[in-house]
């Protein structure tokens, strides 16, 4: 496989067992501390596992509502805190796919470039090939042409290098599939209008525009023999790419810094489908369910950041459920200006804020900032400078902390000491993983109701086809991959609201990097070109 990566240094999510190496040095004198400074830590530790409790009866609520929701979002256009956006995906994989595909993933600084030969249901998946790519900052500033004529220079050098196993069939143009991870209305499987851009960006000339002309044109123009066969989303390549192996995959989700879920829908179901663009009888529906927000156990310290998201002049800055390399294999940026962009976080996102992984570590640090000043968790008032910076403390950090197995939280305190300057002793760091938990099994067990909700509505729908029967739902994002106790906690949701038998036909499975190559499926299975299988 060919990788090629151009990219700022970054921190991988992945849990490292040995401490950490940077040492940073409090500029705090911590004075001796007293059992009698901590009196006021159990009293904030107890409210906040009051306040994040799970019982049954909330997540059977938060199910209902999110089944609830989602009816009304496909009755109307703005029905519901869910949009419900049609993906005009009604052609899925089903493994007969032959030929060579490339699929181009744009979602932030990086974009990614992939091709599959496809050999169908004997061979499948023949071969693949990808190369990731750094946009210049300069380009993110650009026009429109600019940009899109980096992005098809680079797709035409990784074509150039074309070989070994893939061959493209003679007389044909390559295909490709578009995962585009910024705010579009799309209207139809070959284009999507840009609302905006987000993340950083502020190319001039595409808002209004459609991205796949956009992208053809800047190919055209270079003389390249390739072509855009579908725009979808991250979340949609990822139900397709498991949909492609297992046809009885009907969701997928996504839980890495964002979150997103999707599902396959009766095109009957969708009272606001006016006009039927296919003779197909199901097409994938985009839930966006970041957006949920019925019966949520909140804190006060999710209402803060809440709060403290809105941006002045710019209240609805919209992140897709891909944001930058963390989005998708769970890394982040460390400079200084990285809190501030996610202070610009859509306000209304309030799902995703209890149950992603952008926020479950500020959500921790939070906590960890009034216990200190409040409850002398530390020492007194002693609250280091580095713990008072928003999201200095990061999801990957907690897990890593939920790991240490050590007599003497070894791993906590070095992480404690190397991430935010804090000074800790063994019942201070005991304090710290009992949080951690707290906000990673609300979070974990309330994303497994909204997968229950999902498959509820489709149950109620179906009459009786969805929990009869084996049905999968796929999962991808690096908080899922990489968490445990989160993905125990969500599993652990999912059975105790469908019970122990129905929930054994209902089949929650890893779909690692799903959306690069259901990109590339979903090009196949939307070709120009009249299948000959």
């Amino acid at each position: 496989m060919s990788v090629t990566v151009s990219s700022p240094a970054v921190r991988s999510f992945h849990v490292s067992r040995s401490p950490h190496k940077t040492i940073y040095r409090p500029r705090v004198i911590m004075s001796a501390v007293r059992s009698t400074d901590r009196l006021g830590v159990a009293p904030i530790l107890t409210k906040l596992q009051k306040d994040c409790a799970t019982p049954l009866p909330v997540l059977r609520h938060v199910a209902d509502a999110m089944a609830d929701d989602m009816r009304a979002g496909l009755a109307v256009d703005g029905g519901s805190d869910l949009k419900m956006i049609l993906s005009y995906v009604d052609t899925l994989p089903t493994g007969n796919e032959k030929g060579l595909f490339y699929a181009l993933d744009l979602g932030g600084t990086n974009f990614r470039v992939l091709r599959v030969q496809l050999g169908g249901k004997e061979e499948r998946v023949v071969a693949t090939e990808f190369e990731q790519v750094s946009i210049p900052p300069e380009l993110m500033f650009a026009t429109s042409e600019e940009l899109f004529d980096f992005i098809a220079s680079a797709l035409g050098k990784f074509a150039q290098k074309e070989g070994g196993n893939f061959e493209l069939q003679q007389g044909r143009t390559r295909e490709i599939g578009f995962t585009f991870s910024f705010p579009v209305r799309q209207t139809s499987i070959r284009t999507g209008i840009l609302i905006k851009w987000t993340k950083g960006f502020a190319v001039s000339g595409t808002a209004g525009k459609d991205v796949v002309a956009c992208l053809n044109e800047a190919m055209e123009s270079r003389g390249m023999d390739m072509q855009v066969s579908a725009l979808v989303n991250d979340t949609v390549g990822t139900l397709a790419g498991a949909r492609y192996w297992d046809d009885d995959a009907m969701v997928a989700v996504i839980l890495g810094t964002g979150t997103n879920a999707c599902y396959v829908e009766r095109v009957d179901a969708i009272p606001k489908l006016t006009k039927r663009m296919s003779k197909s009888p199901i097409t994938i529906v985009n839930t966006e369910w970041g957006a949920f927000s019925n019966g949520l156990p909140l804190t006060e310290f999710d209402r803060e950041m809440d709060a403290e998201s809105i941006n002045p002049g710019e209240q609805a800055s919209i992140i897709d459920s891909k944001c930058e390399n963390f989005f998708s294999s769970y890394t982040w940026y460390h400079t200084v200006s990285s809190w501030s962009f996610l202070l610009s976080y859509f306000l209304m996102k309030i799902f995703e804020k209890t149950i992603s992984g952008m926020y479950l570590g500020e959500i921790v640090r939070r906590v960890l900032v009034k216990m200190a000043k409040v409850g002398g968790l530390f020492g007194g008032s002693y609250v280091p400078e580095k713990l008072v910076t928003p999201f200095v403390l990061r999801t990957p950090d907690i897990c890593a902390m939920q790991q240490d197995t050590s007599r003497d939280l070894e791993a906590v305190e070095s992480v404690l000491y190397d991430v935010a300057g804090v000074k800790s002793d063994l019942s201070a760091r005991k304090t710290v993983v009992d949080i951690c938990d707290t906000i990673a099994k609300r979070g974990g067990r309330l994303a497994g109701a909204g997968i229950v909700g999902i498959l509820q509505k489709m149950e109620e729908d179906s009459k009786g086809l969805i929990f009869g029967k084996r049905t999968v739902v796929a999962m991808d994002g690096g908080l899922y991959e990489h968490y445990p106790q989160y993905r125990g906690y969500l599993q652990e949701a999912v059975t105790e609201l469908l019970g122990s038998e129905i929930s054994k036909n209902v089949v929650i499975e890893h779909s690692k990097d799903g959306s690069g190559i259901g990109a590339a499926l979903l090009a196949a299975a939307n070709s120009k070109y009249e299948h000959d299988y």
